[in-house]
């Protein structure tokens, strides 16, 4: 029996629609800008975003690193989240390839307090580096999934104008913020510069992510991409998934947030469970286990051995997340998996 695999929504498979798409791919050099699939996706991609032109690249990381390289030079400050995927999963690309210092801000739920924002810019000094960017993360991950609101973003933007610092938009989960909204991705994406999205997480396909911003910028980070060893020929073998994904993969994100609400208000009547229920926004709960009396790597084995994958966060914090192969049957699995491991671990207290 396949396990219930709540560890990401990058364990989703290709649909038969992909597949039938990658075998039928009309394919060229995409180095040389001769692969249509991948020029068809790259327009499709800019339109779906409000931006002039778009970049197919391997992944949420090499979108992020290619858009950091080409909106900022070697010694030059950047301002994140402190706990954004940039900061924390991305081996520290920042400094090592582009040559950049992270300034980093508190947030709550992703959300960096604007005044923090303002303090965090620097003024013309020769002792100073030079605030070069501003790069936010919606949804947040290491919230929960949290969605940055549309306030807040034009609150962040009328900053950016102000001190004529560029804003990137990390949006590796960009759709489910867009349906967790109720609003076209453009409502979102009006208040950034440039944007990044993935292609293979709740969307489906099976690789790829897409950078999108001005013309000028993306031929920019295009050439950056090829140094980063990012030109893929043939690249619209993979490109055609990503066009079905737009085309048809969005709406149904909706169908994961139910399921994560679900989930967690069903978690949030288990003794031991300690969960904000109403903070799940999107596709992710997070959760802690120490009134269980055990840490995560234990209740993760636990789980296992029950057919539940699932990541730990820190010591007692364990990660959900939902998408296309996780149905309503599942949900009500593992809720009652869940309410065995905590009756268990109430009788070995």
């Amino acid at each position: 029996m396949m396990p219930i695999d709540l560890r990401s929504d990058t364990v989703t498979t290709p649909t038969e629609k992909m597949r039938d798409a990658i075998r039928d791919a009309a394919v060229g050099d995409d180095v040389y800008g001769e692969d249509p699939t991948i020029n068809r996706l790259e327009a499709l991609a800019a339109e779906r975003v409000g931006k002039e032109a778009a970049l197919f690249v391997t992944s949420g990381t090499q979108g992020n690193q290619v858009a950091v390289l080409a909106h900022t030079q070697r010694g030059d400050e950047v301002i994140l989240e402190e706990h954004s995927h940039i900061v924390e999963y991305e081996v520290a690309g920042l400094s090592t390839i582009a040559g950049v210092q992270p300034r980093t801000i508190k947030g709550v739920n992703g959300q960096m307090p604007a005044s923090d924002i303002v303090s965090a810019i620097r003024e013309d000094d020769i002792h100073s580096p030079k605030t070069a960017l501003i790069c936010l993360e919606n949804t947040h991950g290491d919230s929960g999934g949290r969605i940055l609101p549309l306030r807040y973003m034009g609150e962040v933007y009328d900053i950016s104008r102000q001190y004529q610092v560029p804003i990137h938009l990390d949006g590796a989960r960009l759709f489910n913020a867009a349906v967790g909204l109720g609003v076209d991705p453009k409502e979102i994406t009006q208040y950034v510069n440039t944007v990044q999205f993935c292609l293979s997480k709740g969307l489906s396909a099976p690789m790829g992510s897409i950078l999108a911003g001005p013309t000028s910028f993306i031929e920019r980070a295009r050439k950056w991409r090829k140094m980063l060893g990012g030109g893929m020929r043939q690249a619209g073998i993979a490109g055609a998934a990503g066009i079905v994904a737009l085309e048809e993969m969005v709406g149904r994100l909706e169908d994961d947030h139910v399921h994560a609400k679900n989930l967690a208000e069903g978690l949030a009547h288990i003794e031991g469970i300690n969960i904000d229920a109403e903070g799940v926004e999107t596709n992710m709960i997070m959760f802690s286990i120490e009134g269980l009396e055990m840490d995560s790597d234990h209740f993760i084995e636990k789980l296992k051995e029950r057919g539940v994958l699932a990541n730990s966060i820190s010591q007692y914090r364990i990660r959900f997340v939902t998408h296309r192969k996780i149905a309503n049957e599942d949900i009500d699995k593992v809720i009652e998996i869940v309410k065995i491991i905590s009756a268990e671990a109430k009788v070995s207290l």
